[in-house]
């Protein structure tokens, strides 16, 4: 897996939303200027928006996407529940766990890029493997489970423009930076987190924070990227996937 994705031979997009056979992208980190400049609610209803469809792209660039049709709508709903922390001789401390549920026909897509049929049963293997642990937080409560479906009749997204976005988080090898960040408008996003293994260290350890362009961020000049280490004095390695699949716009 690791040589494969470093050779750039297989790539993973971020999870984004789907509503039935309604594909979301993350909104475009560019100024775009509504067609109708004199409606306020039109530029804070761009500001606000976070994914559009796929087949929306080009009317949110021209400033012509229809913001009162809310493509994000009836897709589900998040809950808070209060539970309590109990240990012995202490006392019970509340907390707050939040669950977000995908109404019916509404769920989240990976896009996978790959070489050839190796990479993509090793790919499919891992993801149907992932279904079964669960991804976010509270898996050992059973959270995060998930049924793998492979996508047909999809949107097709390749666009031979001369700005790319970003579909994944990324973050430039060394010597590339410069020419990434030449006309770029872009977000940084830190990524940090407890290392899930037992083989790593006696206890749980925090992997070195790493900051990275978020998904959505825009560049004049594409980039490789990397996998890179972000071990902290544990036994072994611990990687974060940190290449680019990129988006004409």
């Amino acid at each position: 897996l690791y040589e494969a994705v470093c050779s750039g031979n297989l790539l993973f997009s971020d999870l984004f939303p789907y509503k039935g056979t309604q594909y979301m992208l993350p909104k475009p980190m560019l100024y775009v200027e509504p067609a109708d400049r004199e409606k306020s609610e039109q530029k804070k209803a761009y500001k606000n928006m976070k994914f559009i469809p796929v087949k929306a792209l080009d009317e949110f660039l021209c400033g012509r996407i229809d913001v009162e049709n809310n493509a994000m709508s009836d897709y589900g709903h998040y809950v808070q529940h209060t539970m309590a922390c109990v240990r012995t001789g202490d006392e019970t401390l509340p907390f707050r766990v939040g669950t977000y549920y995908y109404n019916s026909g509404c769920g989240l897509y990976i896009i996978v890029g790959y070489k050839s049929e190796a990479e993509m049963i090793l790919a499919e293997d891992l993801l149907e493997s992932l279904s079964y642990t669960g991804i976010g937080g509270k898996k050992s409560s059973g959270l995060g489970k998930f049924e793998l479906k492979i996508a047909s009749g999809t949107d097709k997204l390749y666009r031979d423009t001369g700005r790319s976005m970003l579909l994944s988080t990324a973050l430039p090898k060394n010597g590339e930076l410069e020419a990434a960040l030449d006309g770029a408008t872009y977000l940084l996003e830190r990524r940090s987190g407890f290392v899930a293994s037992d083989r790593y260290a006696d206890e749980w350890r925090k992997k070195r924070d790493l900051y990275v362009f978020a998904s959505g961020s825009c560049f004049v000049n594409r980039f490789n990227g990397d996998v890179i280490d972000v071990s902290d004095g544990g036994g072994h390695g611990v990687y974060r996937y940190a290449k680019p699949v990129f988006i004409g716009i």
